[in-house]
């Protein structure tokens, strides 16, 4: 086993107060604050942050998606759009599961999985 793993992430926001309400409503991320252009997120499984940016990570331009798991997928869709994501690609089914994709308030793609 390597002695290097992946530990922490970096993503774009347009709005990072926006961003930071989302998360905390849709998942119950925490934030630390770094200045105004920089915030930390905690209790997302991995830590990472948000900086202050006009970029959005998305697929269709060669990102990277973070996919996050819930056991109540469902549940997931709902507190999402609740929380003002929008959905992008509608619950579909893959080998291994279903997932949903959406966007968060600053643009950026994600996508939630479960095995149900």
């Amino acid at each position: 086993m390597s002695a290097e793993k992946i530990n922490y992430i970096e993503l774009p926001a347009r709005d990072i107060e926006g961003t930071k309400r989302f998360f905390s409503e849709a998942f119950g991320w925490r934030f630390v604050d770094y200045g105004p252009d920089y915030a930390s997120f905690l209790d997302a499984g991995l830590d990472g942050g948000f900086y202050r940016s006009d970029l959005a990570a998305r697929t269709n331009s060669g990102s990277a998606l973070v996919v996050l798991y819930s056991a109540d997928l469902e549940g997931a869709l709902e507190k999402v759009t609740r929380a003002g994501g929008t959905i992008i690609k509608p619950t579909f089914d893959f080998p291994g599961g279903r997932r949903f994709h959406f966007a968060c308030p600053s643009g950026n793609e994600y996508a939630v999985w479960s095995e149900q």
